[in-house]
């Protein structure tokens, strides 16, 4: 049964499930132009599209009704002009049909022709191309000239070698001969100019939302899907990003224990789950009108931001705990008289003076040794400790909170087939599985911390772990803004927004004066 759903999984979408692929194609003649369009949808934007406008629906009819409406919002995107002079475009013909996707669900593939009439010319002219439709969206976008030929016969056939970086062509300037022979000058890139804005990863495994497709008659097959759930929810946390470094390091930061590593599995279920189903609810309910894949560049800046501020008061309470510890603090004795103590803390031992005001002093001296292992534990208890372990679960369920593409559409496939609570069990396992991954990393680090307090020269982390750690973290919401910026297009280096946001950080820690507490006054 396994072998089944992994052969159907290969029918989904090679470039991703929220890709929407464009191709065109152009022929010159002597006094004419024509241009063949391709759209090939992947299976979240046909969830979207085929649930918008009165043609919704996989019958022939309906899907042509959706060719011509599409093809007359498309045509006027497909720009050519001579000389800076519009060439409309005639539409000759449109036509649509479906193809097998993940989980049942469906994909688009829509081809239109049209042509525009050239006036003839004795001398070469110069004309230019742009295709302005879905822009910005994630995909496969070409545009090639006759007699040149493209290598995914047309948006059916994506090359293995290529997937990792499809094209983003958009554009071409071009020379046409009296002939209609034609010469690309220059072609408009994208991925060049940086436009196209970075995303998770493209590829993702479907194997979950086949499984799905299956129903719930065979009680065997379903636990197998729970199973196979959680194993690829696993594997999925192994993948690049999830904030892995972070939660080890804020672990180690919070000096957490295996019972609070173990307790940030439920948090990072419950904030993955909350991801899918709220991304879910917003492709259902704004339908046309909402790109999914631009949430993840928003969940990478709003991330960045969090662990900035959470790196930021790290740092801040880090430096004021490593201020001169010289004070004196007169307070209640329970016979009513004051007493005052005076502490120096020395750097390689303490020695204590107390002064009673009835009279009696005792001055105790004592001298810790660096060497001593046991002292150096205790100056590793909590409290001193830069994070909070609340803190630490907030900072790992920001980067936890961004949907898996796969469990995104194990979800649509679920509302598909009517089936949405065992979808929604389904996408449980699948983040209880990514969660126990992250849990388990952040257990190991824990009882490596554990185990590294009994080492000799432990006492040199003590000193300066916690604002190491402090340190990094903060590096990492620097690194993620400037990550979440680029990623919404804006034309900044994403190195000189981190360090703006580094520097405002640095900012924030050395604003608040490092004062002492204020004295308390006698009972």
């Amino acid at each position: 049964m396994f072998l089944l759903a992994t052969q159907a999984a290969a029918q989904a979408h090679p470039l991703g499930n929220f890709t929407i692929n464009h191709l065109t194609k152009l022929s010159f003649g002597a006094d004419r132009v024509d241009v063949r369009y391709v759209l090939d949808m992947a299976e979240i934007p046909t969830y979207q599209e085929l649930r918008t406008g009165d043609d919704a629906g996989t019958s022939p009819a309906a899907l042509q009704r959706w060719a011509q409406r599409t093809a007359g919002r498309l045509l006027p995107q497909l720009r050519l002009s001579e000389a800076g002079t519009a060439v409309p475009l005639i539409l000759d013909g449109a036509s649509a049909h479906t193809r097998p996707g993940a989980g049942g669900l469906p994909t688009l593939y829509l081809r239109l022709d049209a042509h525009g009439a050239l006036a003839p010319a004795a001398t070469a002219r110069a004309l230019s191309y742009r295709d302005e439709s879905f822009p910005g969206r994630l995909g496969w976008h070409d545009v090639t000239v006759a007699p040149a030929t493209e290598p995914t016969h047309e948006l059916t056939a994506y090359p293995n070698a290529l997937l990792g970086s499809p094209r983003a062509v958009t554009g071409v300037d071009l020379t046409v001969q009296p002939s209609g022979a034609a010469a690309v000058r220059t072609s408009i890139d994208e991925s060049a100019n940086g436009s196209v804005p970075a995303s998770a990863p493209l590829v993702r495994s479907n194997q979950l939302s086949d499984m799905l497709a299956h129903g719930t008659n065979d009680w065997g097959f379903v636990a197998l899907t729970f199973l196979v759930a959680i194993v690829l929810g696993a594997l999925h946390a192994l993948e690049p990003g999830h904030g892995k470094t972070l939660l080890a390091i804020s672990l180690v930061g919070a000096r957490a224990t295996v019972k609070q590593a173990a307790i940030l599995a439920s948090s990072l279920t419950i904030a993955h789950t909350i991801g899918v189903l709220a991304l879910g609810i917003a492709i259902n309910l704004l339908k046309g009108y909402f790109v999914p894949e631009s949430i993840y560049p928003w969940i990478t800046l709003l991330s960045g931001v969090a662990i900035a501020i959470v790196g930021a008061r790290a740092v801040q309470r880090q430096l004021q705990a490593r201020q001169p510890l010289v004070h004196v603090h007169p307070h209640p004795h329970p016979r009513a008289h004051a007493h005052d103590h005076a502490h120096v803390h020395h750097p390689h031992g303490h020695d204590h003076g107390h002064d009673h005001g009835h009279g009696h002093a005792h001055d105790h001296g004592h001298d810790h040794s660096h060497d001593d292992i046991e002292h150096a534990r205790l100056h590793a208890i909590p409290g001193t400790a830069p994070l909070t372990f609340g803190s630490t679960i907030w900072a790992a369920m920001s980067g936890a909170v961004a949907p898996c593409p796969a469990a995104l559409v194990v979800l649509l496939a679920a509302i598909a087939l009517n089936q949405v609570t065992y979808g929604i069990f389904v996408i449980v396992a699948f983040s209880a599985g990514l969660a126990a991954t992250l849990t388990g990393l952040g257990i190991a680090v824990v009882r490596s911390a554990g185990w590294l307090q009994s080492r000799r020269g432990f006492e040199r982390f003590v000193k300066y772990g916690p604002l190491a750690s402090a340190v990094v973290i903060s590096t990492i919401g620097a690194v993620l803004v400037g990550q979440g910026f680029a990623q919404e297009g804006i034309r900044v280096s994403p190195l000189v927004v981190s360090a703006i946001t580094a520097l405002a950080i640095a900012g924030y820690a050395f604003s608040h004066p490092f004062a002492h507490r204020p004295m308390q006054s006698a009972a």
